[in-house]
């Protein structure tokens, strides 16, 4: 149980905040993607195919997504190197300002019938202010200046819960909250209002209640507890596996989209709000799989634990045709959350505290570069595997999941052959 002293510690510290942002993004994806939808078939025209519907939906995510991931590069490296100079709220609350600026387009895209591709300009004010890598590095860089290292993986996947609950949340709201009308204004007026308003909400948190004082890690480094440091063979094999394993979830993540609008499954709104909150719950059971397994083995192959659940989950996906199928699939993949805050977890460990902020950021940013390759292949392989086996980019990544686990596995042994000082010492 927490005592009142932790609780004061979390309404300051970076939980609400995480919450609050989730709860809006999730409502905004479950709106931005039934707009797409209905966009993307003519409005409901019957003459418009499935086929052309799908190269419809995957193109204009293929650009949403390559906007989304290209745009933030540069802004988020600035935003971190201030947050390494001690403007630490920086990176949260200027990120934020660019997120209500794309919710605000999607309401006017509902509200005035502006093109979907709007949402284009939308994406690219919000990647300009930092977006979420900048975002999320900062957070987990705060979260890493407060907890000691023998804690870190533990907390890094308590906010990662926290995050998932509220998206799990978000979603479940979702979709009746879509087919609400705003003074008859039309669909997702109101999901998107109240997406807006949390943001409104969050920032207001980020600016006047967010304490990033430094804590664990501080008191660690007064102790010597910054021992071995900068050994960057492991940083570039953790980078390796990170990136792999980011083009294996985000590549099939992308597609899953608009995989779940095809026959057999062609979902309403609320059976989109359901399947995504279905996402959101493997944040419980990884946080719960950290919780246990940690006890009994290493950091490492937690990771590897991990990937190999989402590799055999999504592999399963490649063959759903049904919507039960779609959830036997996520509950293969009731791990697959743990690798990439455990990876961070290692990487902070490499590092100074002055280097959290530009290293973490780094690291969320070589998903960003990765997504040049894999964004169009995985839409292009989508498109043309439509009519005999639409799962095949899951397929995919199945195999490269796999392929990730071979420089985790590799920075294990490394670790192995180092003194486990540090951890006897916290222990």
């Amino acid at each position: 149980m927490w005592d009142a002293q932790t609780l004061c510690a979390v309404r300051r510290g970076v939980e609400p905040l995480v919450a609050l942002q989730q709860l809006g993004s999730a409502l905004f994806d479950t709106a931005l993607q039934m707009v797409v939808k209905d966009r993307c078939s003519g409005g409901g025209e019957l003459n418009s195919t499935m086929d052309s519907r799908q190269k419809a939906m995957s193109d204009f995510y293929m650009t949403y997504n390559l906007l989304a991931k290209l745009t933030p590069i540069v802004p988020a490296i600035i935003l971190a190197k201030m947050g390494d100079r001690g403007w630490r709220k920086v990176p949260i609350f200027t990120p934020l300002v660019g997120y209500m600026a794309s919710r605000l387009i999607l309401l006017l895209v509902i509200v005035l019938g502006l093109p979907i591709q709007a949402m284009w300009l939308g994406v690219t004010l919000q990647g300009l202010s930092g977006g979420f890598c900048s975002i999320w590095a900062a957070v987990m860089t705060i979260v890493s200046l407060r907890s000691a290292e023998h804690q870190r993986s533990v907390m890094m996947m308590r906010v990662e819960l926290l995050y998932g609950l509220a998206g799990l949340l978000g979603s479940l709201a979702s979709g009746h909250l879509f087919q609400l009308y705003g003074s008859s204004l039309g669909q997702g007026t109101v999901l998107v209002g109240v997406s807006l308003l949390l943001y409104a909400l969050c920032l207001l948190y980020a600016v006047f209640l967010l304490e990033t004082s430094e804590g664990g890690a501080e008191v660690e480094a007064a102790a010597g507890g910054g021992g071995i440091r900068g050994n960057m063979v492991n940083i570039v094999l953790l980078f390796a596996g990170g990136v792999l394993y980011d083009v294996a979830v985000a590549g099939a993540g992308e597609i899953l989209v608009s995989f779940q609008m095809k026959e057999p499954l062609n979902w309403n709104a609320k059976q989109v709000g359901y399947g995504n909150a279905s996402g959101f719950l493997i944040f419980l059971t990884s946080f719960l799989g950290v919780m246990v397994m940690s006890r009994w083995v290493s950091d490492v192959t937690l990771i590897i634990i991990g990937m190999l659940s989402f590799a055999s989950g999504i592999y399963f996906m490649a063959f759903v045709t049904e919507t039960y199928m779609f959830y036997l699939a996520r509950a293969l993949m009731l791990f697959a959350l743990i690798p990439t805050p455990t990876m961070r977890s290692i990487l902070s460990q490499q590092v100074t505290g002055s280097s959290y902020g530009i290293v973490l950021i780094s690291f969320q940013l070589s998903f960003k570069v990765a997504s040049l390759a894999y964004t169009p292949t995985y839409t292009l392989i989508y498109q043309h595997t439509l009519d005999w086996l639409p799962g095949c980019v899951f397929l995919l990544s199945s195999f490269i999941t796999v392929l990730g686990t071979i420089p985790i596995s590799i920075v294990g042994c490394r670790l192995q052959l180092k003194p486990a000082n540090r951890r006897i010492e916290a222990g």
